[in-house]
């Protein structure tokens, strides 16, 4: 599979019911029932902004929900908040933050026309990887994120972004600037900005990458948008009928 290639995803944790009641559903029947009890984002912000379900919360200053605008299609999926996100309560003000702006500026896009949030909503103690039950008491969260803001697009950058996301265990090296077909939104994987900065910033063959899959994601957003497909009519019961 070449890069820039689409590639459809049959994932057991998505099924035959990827959407329902018109929104994506990536985790098992326990998280839907769990993210389906908030009624509006804002009622999932709230609980998030007080959650204390890991071990998580004795460390942060503040929780980090997300930043941007929840009505653009474009959806960016990191790991976890570092120092700065813990100080500021917004995800990517550090450094890869900055590469982050850099790079939507690149391709005419700003914070206003995206959402940035993360798979972890606390910061882990040294900016170490989330641990899996960690991953677990956010999960509903962010599967709340995406119901009901609904983006087009989903860009995961780095490992952990991508794995929760395609539930699978895949390399982002093998993976990035490939776009995956889920149930009717685009999953485009590339490096997050820290590994990019890290392994040697604007002269990193990483870096190149990362312009790459930049130009992809403005060639999907720049696609005509897939119309939904139209509702069957609803087919009365003998049961019903027999109410009038």
């Amino acid at each position: 599979m070449g890069l820039g290639g689409k590639v459809g995803v049959d994932s057991p944790s998505l099924g035959a019911a990827g959407w329902r009641d018109g929104t994506l559903r990536f985790f098992s029947e326990e998280v839907w029932r769990r993210s389906v009890t908030w009624q509006t984002l804002a009622e999932a912000r709230d609980e998030a902004l007080g959650c204390t379900k890991c071990r998580l919360a004795g460390g942060r200053t503040q929780v980090v929900w997300m930043d941007g605008n929840p009505e653009a299609p474009l959806m960016f999926v990191g790991e976890a908040p570092g120092f700065h996100e813990d100080r500021q309560g917004l995800p990517f003000v550090g450094a890869a933050g900055q590469l982050l702006d850099t790079m939507l500026g690149s391709i005419g896009l700003d914070r206003s026309r995206c959402t940035i949030c993360n798979v972890i909503k606390c910061r882990p103690p040294g900016n170490r990887d989330p641990m899996p039950d960690e991953i677990e008491s956010c999960r509903p969260f962010l599967e709340a994120q995406l119901r009901f803001i609904r983006p087009r697009v989903v860009v995961t950058l780095g490992n952990f972004a991508t794995r929760f996301i395609l539930a699978k265990q895949v390399s982002i090296s093998r993976v990035r600037g490939q776009r995956f077909e889920i149930n009717g939104l685009t999953v485009i994987p590339t490096f997050h900005p820290a590994a990019v900065l890290h392994g040697g910033g604007n002269a990193s063959p990483a870096f190149k990458a990362l312009q790459d899959d930049f130009r992809l994601i403005a060639s999907v957003l720049a696609e005509p948008v897939p119309e939904a497909p139209a509702e069957e009519p609803a087919v009365e019961t003998a049961e019903q009928e027999a109410l009038f």
